[in-house]
Order: structure tokens, then C-alpha cells, then sequence
């Protein structure tokens, strides 16, 4: 456990200092740990046996909610930008949620789908207030009152994003530890000997699908400062699946999991049109086949390998 914590912590350093080595880097690193926080949202489900094919909208509705603070209630404070899109983002996750965690297996991902692209045409159709699909623009944020150039305001967003990861990460590890993290595993393992303990499977979905909307918020605030612009793709089904893909393929056995699947495929993507732009969707391909077939645990699998973890019990780790 401990090799295992030292090995995260030392890419944790890397992640750190590799936008001062590479500074083109900095906003492809910012973009895969904004995704990471949605894909995290997207692993709590998958802990309960439940896939969210549209946990991409409210990394849309946390964009939107930073655009809408920004252009029309002129906030440009970073930290109240963020606070602001985890709360609309954990709202609109519960009023979703009451509806939704009614549902199992194959209508919870239908219905979130659903839901997801009515969230999707109605940001692209409401011109007035979304731009419909040419967006919104997001200045520049502040922190405390201080403007800051966009070059600098990136790079401190970054560092914030880094920040976010170790302090959220540690409150979810927490979370998944705890008898309601555990409830939340025995969802999918036994529900119905939960509900006979007497816990109720729907509150306890309820708060995990809060917890993901927020989680998703916070990526979708991240993502909206770093690129500048909020667009109506943010919340289509393509991006959802990408959510889902990341989970998996990075891990969901520890919170590291997520963020690992999101920085491969950012960093694969970007090298894979740099470098063969006529092909870099059969070297995307190839790769996710690659760590599908042989790391069957996601990349978080590959880590605990390295590290000499042999424990493959369903709790998470760090």
C-alpha cells in the first residue's frame, strides 16, 4: 500500500512539474483533469452497477453555470466560479436524481441518455440565453480581485485543478470507505438485503448521483475557464461515452483510477492527430484495444501491478 501511495504521489509531482518542462502541455493536462473529475462522477455509478450514458451533461450544465456567472451576473472571481457550477450542477443532479434512481441496468442509461440530449438541444436551440451552438465566450477569470493575464490565469488554474484533485479525491476515498460508500457498492452486489437492513437503496443512489453531478460540475467549471468558450458538444451522447470509456479504462478500484484513464487518452489523442492525422482514430483504437484485453482492471490495475498490490478487494484505494 504504501509502494502504491508513493508511486501516485511521485506521478502526482510529475503532473506538477511537466507544464514547467513543456509548457504546451499545461492546457492539454488541464482539459484530461477536468474530464477526470466528471469521469470520477461516472466511476461512483459504475460502483452501484450503474453506467450513466449522459453524465456529460452536467459537465455541460457546470460550463454553462461559469459562462452564465461570467457574461451575464459579471463574477469573475475563480473560486466563486467553481463553487457556483458544483452547486447548479448538484442541483440539477438531484432533481434528475429523484426520477432517475428509480431505474436499474439498461433504463437508467437509457434515461439518462435521454435526458442528456433534451439538455442538449435546448442549449443549442435557445439562442437568446446559450448562443445556441456558436456558445458562449468566458473572460478571463480574477482571483480576488486581481486580474491576471490569460497566460498566467491558465497556469494557476491548473495548479488550482491539481489542488482540487488531492483535497476532492481524498473526501471521495473517505466517502467510499464510510457505511454510506459501502451501501452504495451493495446496490449493485445485493439490494435487496440492503433495503432489508434497512437502508434505502434510492437515498442512497440519490446522494452518489448528487455527488456525480457536482463532481462532473467542477470539471465542467475547469474545463470552461481553461478553453475560453462554452459549446452545446460539451453535453452530447458522444461525450457521455467518452466519460464512461475514461472510467473504465483507467480504473474504478481507486479514486486514481478516473484521472489516469483522462490523461492517456488526452495525451494519446493529441500525439495520435499530431503526428498521423489521417489515422490517429486506428491508433486511439488499437490502444484502448491493447488495455482492454490485457490490463482487465484499467490502467489503475497496471499501477498496483508495478507496485507489487496483490489485494483486488472492492474497496478503493488511493
Amino acid at each position: 500500500m504504501k509502494k502504491l501511495s508513493l508511486i501516485i504521489g511521485i506521478g502526482f509531482i510529475l503532473l506538477a512539474l511537466l507544464p514547467l518542462l513543456f509548457p504546451y502541455s499545461q492546457f492539454v493536462l488541464t482539459i484530461a483533469v477536468a474530464k477526470g473529475f466528471a469521469a470520477l462522477g461516472v466511476m461512483l455509478l459504475l460502483r452501484a452497477g450503474l453506467i450513466s450514458l449522459g453524465n456529460a451533461m452536467f459537465y455541460a450544465i457546470g460550463a454553462y453555470a461559469t459562462a452564465f456567472m461570467a457574461t451575464r451576473l459579471g463574477i469573475h472571481d475563480m473560486a466563486l466560479l467553481i463553487i457556483f457550477s458544483v452547486v447548479v450542477s448538484a442541483f440539477f443532479g438531484f432533481v434528475f436524481g429523484l426520477f432517475l434512481v428509480r431505474y436499474r441496468a439498461i433504463f437508467f442509461a437509457m434515461l439518462n441518455l435521454a435526458i442528456s440530449m433534451v439538455i442538449f438541444s435546448l442549449v443549442s436551440k435557445l439562442y437568446a440565453i446559450t448562443g445556441g451552438t456558436d456558445g458562449i465566450g468566458v473572460p478571463v477569470p480574477t482571483v480576488f480581485g486581481v486580474e491576471l493575464g490569460k497566460a498566467a490565469s491558465d497556469t494557476l488554474l491548473y495548479y488550482v485543478a491539481l489542488v482540487l484533485v488531492l483535497v476532492i479525491g481524498f473526501l471521495v476515498h473517505r466517502y467510499l470507505q464510510s457505511p454510506l460508500g459501502h451501501a452504495l457498492s451493495a446496490v449493485h452486489s445485493n439490494e435487496v438485503r440492503l433495503e432489508y437492513l434497512g437502508v434505502s437503496a434510492r437515498a442512497t443512489l440519490l446522494f452518489a448521483y448528487t455527488l456525480s453531478a457536482a463532481l462532473a460540475g467542477i470539471g465542467g467549471a475547469i474545463g470552461a475557464m481553461s478553453i475560453g468558450h462554452v459549446l452545446p458538444e460539451f453535453a452530447f451522447w458522444t461525450e457521455s461515452g467518452h466519460l464512461v470509456l475514461t472510467a473504465v479504462l483507467g480504473g474504478i478500484a481507486g479514486i486514481a483510477g478516473p484521472f489516469l484513464g483522462s490523461i492517456f487518452l488526452e495525451i494519446l489523442h493529441t500525439v495520435a492527430v499530431g503526428y498521423a492525422a489521417e489515422a490517429w482514430n486506428m491508433i486511439v483504437g488499437i490502444a484502448l484495444l491493447v488495455v482492454i484485453f490485457f490490463l482487465p482492471r484499467g490502467l489503475y490495475g497496471l499501477v498496483e501491478n508495478v507496485a507489487g498490490q496483490k489485494d483486488h478487494a472492492k474497496e478503493p484505494q488511493l
